[in-house]
């Protein structure tokens, strides 16, 4: 297997490294229910996505 010649400094390896970090999610407060939601997400506990609803909540209460 190839080896450096040369050991490579921690400055150098740690500027390759700059981008390998994780970032935290971003979230909103939802106005009705006040849970936290993901941008672009359908809300679980109502069902709305951009006002509008698209699917059943978790507190909908499903008639069959």
């Amino acid at each position: 297997m190839a080896h450096p010649k040369r050991k490579i400094s921690t400055i150098r390896r740690d500027k390759r490294r700059t981008h390998d970090k994780l970032t935290p999610s971003t979230y909103y407060i939802d106005n009705e229910t006040g849970s936290p939601v993901m941008y672009h997400r359908v809300c679980l506990e109502n069902g709305m996505y951009r006002g509008k609803k698209v699917m059943a909540g978790k507190n909908d209460i499903i008639e069959s």
